[in-house]
């Protein structure tokens, strides 16, 4: 494996094992993460019934994420997603004002830009098929 399929693999994996376990440590506790989502948007334009359904889903989400990231599984689609995913909490933190937030939040979508911009490197991976992943 040359240096850059190394490199390809590791940030691959790096972002796997963040969303994974993002999604892994809430899901014990999903009210009361979601019951903590939906305070911190309170008296924000966003209305509780667009809130609530995301908050439930979102570490669902990033687990599902995560897995198939950690094992190659469909990477296109799966940093698609992902970045839809940071798409939609940088539109709802911009909502609450927490520009601290976005800004970490945009460092994801740029690292996950990069994941897909060179991911003809990627390798080591169950569904590596550039043509069809």
């Amino acid at each position: 494996m040359d240096h850059k399929k190394l490199a390809y693999f590791f940030a691959r994996i790096t972002l796997g094992v963040n969303f994974s376990i993002h999604g892994l440590v809430r899901l014990p506790k999903l009210k009361g993460f979601a019951e903590g989502i939906m305070k911190g948007f309170e008296g924000t334009m966003l209305p509780e019934f667009m809130v609530i359904p995301f908050a439930y889903a979102i570490p669902i989400v990033e687990l599902i994420l995560g897995i198939m990231l950690l094992l190659g599984l469909y990477t296109k689609k799966a940093l698609a997603a992902s970045a839809i995913l940071m798409i939609v909490l940088i539109a709802g933190s911009a909502f609450k004002e927490d520009w601290g937030a976005v800004s970490t939040q945009m460092l994801y979508a740029l690292y996950i830009f990069f994941l897909i911009f060179f991911q003809e490197n990627n390798s080591w991976s169950l569904k590596a098929n550039k043509k069809t992943d």
